[in-house]
């Protein structure tokens, strides 16, 4: 609770009351007892009341209120009152003498009472003031616990609410539910943040109606993502149905595809925040998965769960005891009669002191999810410049390696100055450091993006758009982004034999690659049918367990040395 309430004054420093009374010494008597202390308005009857009440009740800290009087009575300005959402929270003191109309006016929603005749000034005041402080603390309380677009508790206090559900009901199984929309963001691209909120609104209304007729909560955790705790063994089907219903009806159901992660344990040693956290990882489960409305969190997620958290936690030390582990994966040249070497791509990988060798699957995925993947390019970035100035002082050859740039890089205003540092520190030139931007990063806010990579360009670092023909930008797109080459997506290779058209659609891509004049690279080559199938189309570099899987450093010396014995 606050301890001022000073947001509530008027602006000559006082508090506005309404006192409602049909008699003129009543009125002027309690005037005179408040004048000082209060900014005081009057009004004759219920009706007029009402007329003030309507026009400041923004204004208006207090209502005192007779009951008897002529043209509208107390009683009927009470009911006006309760019925109406915008001046429910408006606190009501009965002026009356009678104990019966006492209970009656507390039971249509009254505050308090003063009795008549008025007797002890110093009593009416220090009572008025207690029932405005203790109003105006309500009404704070119920505007900071509520979300304002939807209605519904924010996350904090829900968790609160939650905690005390737990402690007076012990014995009530209940589950803890996330509900969020499949990529609402992009609904929000497509049909603007209007459309959005009251998307969002709606959810949040039908949310509430289904709680209070269950005897469940419901809050918004953040964005579009709902919290629920729901009585166990509740149909979430029906409760899906009833979403999308309401959405249907007022039109709204374009696009929406809900998901929902439920935990069904239940740990007392296990805050609110870490139970809804596993509903959510169930719900991230189904994530892009259209056809899945519900996922439940299992042995196998909490596995999951705990692996993450395990990284997370040791990545710096994983960092400072030399655990990660560059690879290098050779790229070769296959436009003349034999592949020659032409460059390497650095891979990252964990070798952990407990766990073993790490699959970069696990750990690439989670650190871009968590930002940590600034950490871990920069560190392989460091490695691929000292490597490639190793190799040219040894073998007086300069192999250029790829590196990996993810989207959260590309948006930090630290990139440029820390590659630059990087090259001069090393003294390799830009060129030697290829850049691999993902093809779906150039989709998202796009033309900063390549305002970025032409930066790079003027730098001279080289760069490839990895991932090219996975399907997120469009030919139109293509005249404007700023690359050196296209890494092609290897499920084409992968598929080659597999799938006739996937020969075509190669054909089809080598020949943007021709009209953008850049060359054309195709990696997770296996097989020499695939290799053969390659130069056919016009293929210019191609990696691959063909050639090679990745490996240490000092293996690939062998590929440097073959290189230098073909010239």
């Amino acid at each position: 609770m606050l301890s001022s309430h000073a947001r509530f004054y008027t602006s000559n420093g006082k508090r506005r009351l309404l006192v409602v009374d049909d008699e003129v010494v009543n009125r002027e008597l309690l005037g005179l007892i408040l004048g000082e202390h209060y900014d005081v308005l009057y009004a004759e009857n219920g009706a007029q009341a009402l007329e003030i009440i309507y026009q400041q009740h923004a204004m208006l800290s207090l209502v005192l209120l007779d009951l008897m009087m002529p043209e509208m009575d107390g009683f009927e300005v009470l009911k006006t009152l309760k019925a109406d959402e915008s001046l429910r929270r408006l606190p009501v003191m009965v002026l009356t003498g009678e104990k019966s109309a006492e209970v009656r006016s507390l039971d249509m929603g009254a505050s308090d009472f003063i009795t008549k005749p008025y007797e002890q000034p110093e009593v009416i005041l220090a009572r008025i003031q207690r029932t405005i402080e203790l109003a105006e603390d309500r009404y704070i309380i119920q505007t900071t616990e509520r979300d304002e677009l939807t209605g519904l508790l924010n996350r904090e206090f829900f968790y609160r609410y939650v905690d005390q559900f737990d402690l007076h009901h012990p014995d009530q199984p209940m589950d803890a539910v996330s509900m969020d929309i499949n990529h609402f963001h992009l609904i929000n691209e497509l049909y603007g943040w209007e459309y959005g909120n009251k998307v969002l609104t709606q959810l949040g209304q039908e949310l509430m109606r289904l709680a209070t007729h269950s005897g469940s909560m419901a809050g918004r955790r953040d964005g579009d993502t709902f919290l629920l705790y729901c009585p166990r063994g509740t149909d979430y089907c029906k409760w899906r149905d009833a979403l999308m219903r309401v959405l249907s009806e007022s039109g709204n159901a374009r696009s929406i595809y809900l998901r929902m992660g439920v935990y069904s344990g239940f740990d007392a040693s296990l805050a609110p925040e870490r139970r809804f956290d596993r509903a959510k990882v169930a719900a991230d489960r189904i994530r892009g998965r259209y056809t899945e409305f519900l996922s439940r969190y299992d042995e196998s997620l909490h596995h999951d769960e705990v692996l993450r958290e395990r990284l997370i936690d040791d990545m710096d030390e994983a960092m400072r005891g030399g655990q990660f582990i560059v690879y290098y994966q050779p790229k070769y040249d296959i436009r003349g009669e034999k592949p020659i070497l032409s460059s390497a791509e650095a891979l990252i990988r964990w070798r952990h002191p407990e766990l073993g060798m790490i699959s970069p699957g696990v750990f690439v995925p989670l650190f871009e999810e968590n930002g940590l993947i600034q950490k871990l390019d920069s560190y392989v970035w460091r490695a691929a410049a000292r490597q490639h100035r190793l190799w040219r002082d040894t073998f007086g050859l300069s192999i250029p390696i790829s590196v990996n740039v993810s989207r959260i890089d590309i948006y930090s205003p630290e990139l440029i100055p820390h590659l630059e540092a990087l090259v001069k520190e090393f003294e390799i030139e830009p060129t030697q450091l290829y850049l691999e931007i993902t093809e779906s990063a150039y989709a998202k806010d796009g033309e900063q993006l390549i305002a970025t990579v032409r930066k790079l360009r003027e730098k001279g670092f080289f760069i490839e758009m990895d991932d090219f023909g996975s399907g997120y930008s469009s030919l139109g797109m293509l005249s404007d982004m700023p690359i050196d080459a296209l890494k092609l997506d290897m499920q084409f290779i992968r598929n080659l034999d597999k799938n006739p058209h996937n020969l075509r659609l190669l054909e089809f891509l080598m020949d943007i690659a021709r009209y953008l004049q850049v060359p054309a690279i195709c990696e997770g080559v296996e097989t020499q049918m695939q290799l053969d199938a390659l130069k056919r189309v016009g293929c210019d570099l191609v990696q691959g367990y063909y050639f090679s899987r990745p490996v240490p450093p000092e293996e690939f010396e062998a590929f440097i040395k073959e290189r230098i014995a073909q010239c």
